[in-house]
């Protein structure tokens, strides 16, 4: 059985974010919160088409495939930093924390499309409309989890937190899958929520602060299976890195 997402109208995304920690949208309401066009997304799509495998899987997995990219949000103006590593303390990721992650960077055709600035820029400025207007530091990451293995784990750390001031995590597509499903709970609280993304664009707001999330296992309908996701970070003051 699968839960349907609590859809958060577009106005009420900040104060959804602010009482509860999270906010759900549909396609068009991403589109409206981001000011941006549709139809424009599913030119990024066949992106993911291209991702390299994952070679920092301490499970000793082959399902997951990626890439990461970073950018400094600053008012209007959306820039590309010099490629980077990926890291994390192990206090927010037990399995993959304390170590420097070297992803290939996202392609130049996808970050040079104006859709793909205007998502970063747009959820920036709801970020701004919460804690006051300032630069966000955005790590971009690309994720292809399929069925290689027979299962597949969107998140093998567990629920967790990803020590970032806002997460905002994008369906972009599922094929050939059950499972999958977004679990959310309050960080200092009994109460939590379920429900299955299914909707290509469809997508997940967390203040990463009060809440911690996580996605349960895939496996394949038939032969073979993915599940499709681009997951951008927002915190202010910097980047993550080693001390």
């Amino acid at each position: 059985m699968s839960f349907q997402p609590p859809v958060t109208p577009t106005s009420e995304v900040p104060t959804a974010l602010s009482e509860h920690g999270y906010a759900v949208l549909t396609r068009d309401g991403l589109c409206e919160l981001a000011g941006i066009d549709s139809p424009a997304l599913d030119a990024l799509r066949p992106s993911w088409n291209e991702l390299p495998l994952d070679g920092f899987l301490r499970d000793g997995g082959r399902y997951r495939s990626r890439r990461h990219s970073c950018f400094i949000v600053d008012g209007d103006s959306v820039t590309q930093v010099p490629h980077r590593a990926h890291w994390q303390p192990v206090e927010y990721n037990a399995l993959h924390g304390g170590m420097e992650r070297w992803f290939e960077p996202v392609q130049p055709d996808i970050v040079s499309q104006p859709v793909w600035t205007g998502l970063i820029r747009g959820i920036a400025a709801c970020c701004s409309q919460l804690k006051g207007e300032r630069p966000w530091y955005v790590e971009a990451h690309q994720f292809r989890i399929d069925t290689t293995d027979g299962i597949g784990r969107p998140t093998p750390e567990g629920a967790h937190r990803d020590g970032v001031d806002f997460v905002a995590v994008l369906l972009v597509g599922r094929e050939g899958i059950k499972g999958g499903e977004t679990r959310v709970f309050e960080a200092d609280g009994p109460n939590g929520l379920r429900f299955t993304l299914t909707e290509p664009w469809s997508a997940l707001l967390l203040d990463d602060a009060r809440v911690i999330h996580e996605s349960t296992p895939i496996q394949p309908q038939g032969d073979t299976g993915h599940r499709d996701t681009l997951v951008l970070t927002f915190r202010a003051g910097g980047f993550q890195g080693p001390e």
